[in-house]
């Protein structure tokens, strides 16, 4: 098993991997913040390919082949467990050769050919719960992924459509999700997201990321989910909702800091 109960989960890294002058200097903060706190369990993450744009314009990123070469020397160089997206069946069985965790995004958790596909690598999964669907149908999300054989599975809370261009986290959707299964994860980097708000992109309201993560966890999350970027006006994708490097141990840190007290009080 990945996940560890007794350390506080970390997935961590920027929304696309762009390239290695974005993605190894975010790893090797993200190496060092994992040997300075033991009780912290990172896995870095980015993706290869940013399916999902608002506009047929913008940047999906360096691909599943580059990618993966990226995301193998990111492993090499911290030894740091791996995650990206997959948005094909066909894609799985080739990042699972390379990554420890697959991720379904959001918008694709209810396709089953694609959870199926995932469970069947024998690699961990972390679906997004859907921002369409209730927390306790994440339930059926799960069953796919370990149709072919028991399969390592974790749910991330995201938000939900709230209108028009705007999301709402709701707290109660990790105690719900929490009776599925274990760990439960926050992502606070797309819980403050504006879908579709920049004119053709999406927007996000970063000053509310600290807000969400420690509401998350103080709901019972086992672990944060956060984008993390050197230059976030300059990334390719999410620019308006990933949480600075310079300021990211800080942030972490604090997390770290109300989940152990947390689990004190237990």
């Amino acid at each position: 098993m990945l996940y560890q109960p007794d350390r506080f989960l970390v997935i961590a890294g920027p929304c696309s991997l762009e390239g290695p002058e974005v993605a190894l200097p975010v790893a090797e903060v993200l190496a060092q913040i994992q040997q300075d706190y033991p009780e912290i369990q990172v896995i870095f993450k980015g993706s290869f390919d940013k399916a999902n744009r608002t506009s047929s314009n913008s940047n999906r990123g360096p691909g599943q082949e580059e990618g993966l070469k990226l995301l193998q020397k990111v492993k090499e160089n911290t030894a740091l467990p791996v995650l990206t997206d997959i948005h094909l069946p066909s894609q799985a069985g080739p990042v699972g050769e390379v990554c420890d965790v697959l991720q379904i995004p959001a918008f694709l958790c209810r396709q089953t050919d694609l959870l199926v596909a995932a469970g069947a690598t024998g690699r961990a999964v972390n679906i997004k719960k859907g921002q369409f669907l209730a927390p306790a149908d994440m339930k059926f999300a799960v069953d796919k992924t370990s149709s072919k054989q028991p399969v390592e599975t974790w749910l991330t809370e995201r938000g939900t459509t709230f209108g028009y261009g705007n999301l709402v986290v709701d707290s109660r959707s990790i105690v719900i999700m929490k009776e599925i299964l274990s760990p439960i994860i926050i992502d606070a980097s797309h819980g403050v997201q504006l879908p579709g708000a920049g004119g053709g992109k999406s927007a996000g309201q970063r000053e509310y990321i600290p807000t969400i993560a420690k509401v998350g966890i103080t709901a019972g999350a086992d672990g944060l989910f956060l984008e993390t970027h050197p230059s976030p006006k300059d990334a390719i994708s999410d620019a308006d909702s990933q949480w600075p490097l310079q300021q990211f141990r800080e942030l972490v840190c604090k997390c770290l800091k109300l989940w152990n007290f947390l689990k004190e009080a237990e």
